[in-house]
């Protein structure tokens, strides 16, 4: 049940379409966030189960070799004890030929036994040899995928700080006129030019002032010559 539900998990996550869940979602940003927690922390979990299911077969693999190591000791003994009888039987000692005859039997039956023992186990071993690199393939895929998934977060929020700074420029244009923008600057020029026109009428004023008194001044000289030359007339005749 544990390795069908690890399984399950795997093959979820490994086919999910992430482009099609961002399409379907009001909030992908959101959203990313929360798979990304959730892709999190069913690898934690995915990871322990693993992690068991490797245990598991180093136990197996360990009694295996022990079940090996019995066989080969049991042999040992055996072979041992089947010296020990045929020296007695060559001494004429029939009595402890035997003895040592039935030891050798009682280690060869335990060595048939531990290597029987370690023949059963193989297949398991195999099995479960190939579950766990089955699981471990699944989890490097899950973390593929979560990366997957922070990198299209870290994208996406990306790009929405650049909509915001955008739609923030947007905005400051809007209160401008997009139609025509020297609009303002040719209102501001108009009333220059009506100033400078005002200083330019104010200094004709000022010069024809000017040569208005000039001239009357001029007029004045010209009368009081006319007048000092009739008086110089006047004074030859008297």
């Amino acid at each position: 049940m544990v390795k069908q539900s690890i399984f399950g998990r795997i093959a979820q996550l490994t086919k999910a379409n992430i482009n099609a869940l961002l399409d379907s979602a009001e909030d992908p940003q959101k959203m990313l966030d929360q798979m990304v927690r959730d892709y999190t922390n069913n690898i934690a979990e995915a990871e322990q189960a693993v992690a068991q299911t490797i245990g598991n077969l180093r136990m197996l693999e360990e009694d295996h070799a022990e079940d090996l190591r019995e066989a080969e000791e049991w042999g040992s003994k055996a072979l041992a004890a089947s010296n020990k009888a045929d020296e007695f039987r060559s001494a004429g000692d029939t009595a402890n030929a035997d003895k040592f005859d039935n030891l050798a039997k009682v280690a060869l039956g335990r060595q048939i036994q531990a290597e029987s023992e370690a023949k059963a186990a193989e297949p398991q071993i195999a099995a479960q040899t190939e579950v766990v690199e089955k699981l471990k393939d699944g989890l490097n895929k899950m973390h593929e995928k979560l990366n997957e998934l922070a990198n299209k977060r870290d994208e996406l929020n990306a790009r929405q700080k650049s909509a915001s700074a955008q739609l923030q420029v947007n905005d400051a244009l809007k209160s401008f006129d997009v139609m025509d923008p020297t609009s303002e600057v040719s209102r501001f020029e108009e009333k220059v030019r009506r100033e400078e026109a005002k200083v330019r009428g104010q200094q004709e004023l000022a010069a024809s002032s000017l040569d208005a008194q000039f001239n009357e001044l001029e007029e004045l000289g010209k009368q009081s010559e006319l007048d000092a030359r009739l008086a110089a007339l006047k004074n030859k005749n008297a």
